[in-house]
């Protein structure tokens, strides 16, 4: 039986883009996303948010440190990976979005101001032409030696 690992979301960031570099030179950020869901409690309708980490490499996610900010809406298309560790004795797991494709659509406070564009991996074609803002990813993640967790 074939697998499939796809996800596309939609949301807002919650915090700054803190852009770092492993030892081999590559880029990469961590951000989360807040993702509204509109559920009905008793009668009334109510937003609850979901947190969903995201970790961009390369361009991407030197395009990301560049244009975005906290509150900055974007679309991310990935792939889930499960990370495990032990921590204090206990074992422990999270799954995270690995970003292959990034569009920007905007952003509270105006710091994209509603003209989208994107950043994606060499084997996707952006949807916009904006040359600033249009990006070929790395190669991908680094070898597992070089994760930066």
């Amino acid at each position: 039986m074939a697998s499939y690992n796809r996800v596309i979301i939609v949301g807002n960031l919650t915090r700054d883009v803190e852009l770092r570099y492993i030892p081999s030179g590559t880029a990469v950020t961590d951000i989360t996303l807040a993702v509204n869901e509109r559920i009905k409690r008793n009668d009334q309708w109510v937003d609850e948010a979901n947190f969903f980490d995201v970790t961009m490499w390369g361009r991407t996610a030197e395009v990301a440190a560049e244009y975005l900010s906290k509150g900055s809406n974007v679309l991310v298309e990935g792939r889930l990976r499960q990370e495990k560790w032990e921590q204090d004795g206990q074992k422990r797991s999270k799954v995270k979005v690995i970003c292959d494709r990034m569009q920007m659509l905007g952003s509270k406070g105006g710091g994209q101001g509603g003209n989208p564009s994107s950043a994606s991996a060499p084997h996707q074609r952006p949807q916009t032409q904006q040359p600033a803002a249009q990006t070929q990813s790395a190669q991908g993640p680094p070898p597992e030696d070089e994760v930066p967790f």
